[in-house]
């Protein structure tokens, strides 16, 4: 099958991107690297769309979170990463999580039914010279296409360290000592019935011995290329958190607010109290038998983490499915190289898309993918492609990515309502349920006005 255009990378942006293409009509070439011999550090399997690290797309409320409206707005636009999400979501209270699995499967099926889609597994080792692209290689592009990036670019790589939490085999943790409840008791339709965390509980004496085994722990040695790499806030080892102060953790991920421990009838704790200290785990499959330390990004050495991590109650006979890990991302200083259709300046033909633009998150990495494919028919079509407003998740995150950030301290980032032109009018409290409000409205009129190609 020819095609009429080639999408380098299966991540989820570059599977988003294709969707919209080939349900428009147009034919496309997907480029995926794994498969044919070739892994990158952190991926475990050649599946398409695979969540190397959470499996959680975080909130679903779309009335007062700007990744809930994210959500949202993707639906609308028939977005084959949430439909995936869907089938393979489990109970994450009101957050939406999957079975990371069923969810590449899920995202590979769909794809590789579709009759404009060919699925090529090779690496692709420059940008192509003729035809137009989606570059979707994500944070771990293979460094020989990195290095044809940044001649194209003449722009240097930018870096962050990001980390992987543990995940334990549910039938390994001591129900005698844990329990399962969401915080505050939230649930929603999703939810499993009794709550949707094992909350492994704490004392002071022992978060106190814990956090001083985080900071003793045997880390993971930098590469000499690798000393002056940020970490990115969104996925920040736990130990780098702890040694911002010995009670960081507990306003953090180790926080034991709203969680009532059934079994602790000491004095300190009496029944029905909240621990002094929790350690957290999520559903990661839809059988259930796996959790992940929510978190507990880390990057402490293997042996190191089994140690210390069984030293949690309840974890004492843990058994770890994966240990956490560290890995370098890289993305482009997008406000400087590419323009408002996530072109690259000077070359047209190509277009970024998923987290190598500077984006950060799955949801976020699928929308920007999502938004270059419907700008690519738009163009093929021989159309123009109008941006979503501002005032919508979509046009927010665009906006940001492709000018509106300040170049010279660009980073990843997650969509928030910061992004947002500003509604100083609204009283704080009302303030992000105007903003949701107001989006929803604006998308409604885009939608209405400025399909140039219809899927």
């Amino acid at each position: 099958m020819t095609h009429d255009i080639q999408i380098i990378g299966g991540g989820l942006a570059g599977s988003e991107a294709a969707w919209q293409l080939a349900k428009r009509g147009f034919k496309v070439r997907l480029s995926e690297m794994r498969g044919s011999g070739e892994m990158t550090p952190a991926h475990q399997t050649d599946g398409l769309a695979e969540l190397v690290c959470s499996n959680s797309f975080r909130s679903d409320d779309d009335e007062k979170n700007a990744v809930g409206l994210l959500h949202h707005e993707m639906r609308r636009l028939d977005s084959l990463i949430m439909q995936a999400g869907e089938v393979a979501r489990v109970p994450a209270g009101s957050a939406m999580a999957v079975d990371r699995d069923l969810f590449s499967a899920e995202v590979q099926r769909a794809l590789e039914e579709h009759p404009n889609i060919t699925i090529v597994r090779e690496r692709v080792d420059t940008l192509p010279d003729n035809g137009p692209a989606i570059v979707a290689t994500g944070p771990l592009t293979a460094a020989s296409l990195a290095q044809s990036i940044v001649g194209a670019t003449g722009q240097e790589r930018l870096a962050f360290f990001d980390a992987i939490a543990p995940i334990i085999h549910r039938d390994s943790i001591d129900m005698d000592v844990c329990w399962v409840q969401s915080r505050w008791d939230k649930t929603t339709s999703a939810s499993n019935p009794e709550g949707d965390y094992i909350n492994c509980p704490l004392t002071r004496e022992q978060y106190i011995t814990f956090h001083q085994g985080l900071m003793d722990g045997e880390k993971t040695e930098f590469r000499e290329w690798e000393e002056n790499t940020p970490y990115f806030d969104g996925c920040m080892p736990i130990e780098v958190m702890a040694s911002r102060g010995v009670e960081t953790l507990r306003y953090g991920p180790m926080k034991g607010v709203g969680l009532d421990n059934p079994y602790d009838t000491s004095e300190e704790f009496p029944q029905g109290k909240w621990p002094y200290a929790v350690v957290q785990l999520r559903q990661d499959n839809k059988l259930g038998t796996l959790w992940n330390m929510v978190g507990f990004q880390t990057k402490l050495k293997y042996g190191a983490q089994v140690e210390l991590f069984r030293t949690i109650p309840g974890l004492e006979n843990a058994e770890f499915a994966r240990l956490g890990g560290l890995h370098r991302n890289t993305f482009l200083n997008s406000p400087v190289v590419l323009d408002r259709q996530l072109r690259l300046k000077g070359n047209e033909r190509i277009r970024f898309a998923g987290q190598i633009t500077g984006c950060e998150g799955y949801v976020e990495s699928s929308a920007i993918g999502l938004m270059a494919g419907m700008m690519a028919a738009a163009e093929l079509a021989g159309g123009d492609w109008s941006a979503p407003p501002r005032t919508t998740a979509l046009g927010a995150l665009l906006s940001h990515i492709t000018g509106d950030a300040d170049a010279a301290t660009y980073q990843p980032m997650n969509v928030n309502f910061g992004l947002f032109p500003p509604l100083q009018e609204v009283r704080k409290k009302q303030r992000k349920e105007a903003y949701t409000l107001r989006a929803k409205a604006d998308m409604g009129s885009w939608l209405a006005e400025t399909e140039v190609v219809p899927a």
